[in-house]
């Protein structure tokens, strides 16, 4: 099986070229600076060329912000632990995952204070996740490797996402969101300036390539597909979707672009992450248009002019 898997991978490599200078990028990524790393990364992530001096496009328009738009607490907010502090008080600690601990390494977990169903969780990437059912047939050593192997990487170096590059790697333990048999659903929210203009949900996310459905404010589905496209099933409009927005509004109001991504669990809502690049700025869109359209929400002019204003000052 793993032999089929690693050779799959391999003839996926030598078949494409562009998988072969993407991995030779992020393996010399610490060496390049972020401006050429992106110049260099963007084409054969997207399949044109990066602009940053007219970025039209919404993958353009994220490199740009990578860029030029650093405000230090949106490193708090992409850390998974110290994100939680600053949800509850803006809008509350009902809408925060229960923290059980949090450590410097897995060594330091005290398996026997967690309960029997709990999530752990890399605070500084993306996919260092390990879910527990089940402490009696939890797999200690595996969910060791996958943990250790996210706490040695450095997620700033793979797209260059600024806030990520001072977090301080960590394992947090979390409550475990039962549902039951049912799928729980990610939903998660474009903002621009304060304004959800577009959310998706991500269903189907224990397979480990979930669907990705896109609805407008009225949840009228849209025609985008990024990733795996959209589920076989109908999706339900959530209880609480227009109440998400209104929270997505209040946590998002100080930022030309975030993404704000909420779980909904048994009638209640629960804050999920901050997401300021999706998919990094490196997906691309289909039909092509929603690139642009997306681009259209992020005004970079105000950035730049309110800049302008402070050095004049």
């Amino acid at each position: 099986m793993k032999h089929s898997l690693l050779n799959r991978k391999v003839k996926t490599v030598l078949e494409n070229p562009k998988v072969i200078l993407i991995k030779f990028l992020l393996l010399i990524s610490p060496l390049l600076d972020d401006r050429t790393y992106l110049k260099l990364l963007f084409p054969l992530r997207t399949g044109y060329r990066l602009d940053l001096k007219n970025p039209q496009t919404y993958n353009q328009k994220l490199q740009w912000l990578k860029l030029n738009y650093r405000k230090p607490i949106m490193t708090k907010m992409v850390d998974k632990y110290e994100a939680k502090a600053i949800v509850k008080d803006a809008i509350g600690e009902e809408y925060v995952v229960k923290n059980y601990g949090v450590w410097n390494s897995f060594d330091e977990i005290d398996f026997d204070l967690l309960p029997d169903k709990f999530v752990l969780k890399t605070t500084h990437d993306q996919g260092g996740v390990v879910i527990c059912k089940d402490k009696s047939t939890f797999d200690f050593v595996a969910a060791k490797k996958k943990l250790n192997f996210h706490l040695k990487r450095k997620h700033f170096y793979l797209s260059r996402e600024w806030p990520y590059k001072n977090v301080t790697p960590r394992i947090l333990a979390e409550e475990y969101l039962d549902i039951g048999e049912e799928d729980l659903k990610d939903y998660k929210y474009y903002c621009f300036n304060g304004i959800p203009k577009i959310m998706f949900v991500s269903s189907n996310r224990n397979s480990g390539n979930p669907n990705i459905d896109f609805f407008d404010m009225n949840f009228q589905q849209l025609d985008i597909i990024r990733a795996n496209g959209p589920s076989k099933k109908k999706i339900d409009k959530p209880i609480n979707f227009y109440f998400m927005e209104e929270l997505s509004r209040k946590l998002s109001d100080s930022f030309p672009h975030v993404r704000i991504d909420f779980y909904e669990v048994n009638g209640n809502v629960l804050f999920g992450e901050f997401t300021f690049f999706s998919a990094g700025g490196l997906k691309p869109f289909h039909p092509e248009k929603w690139d642009y359209i997306f681009g259209e929400w992020i005004d970079l002019d105000s950035i730049v002019n309110k800049r302008l204003k402070i050095e004049k000052l």
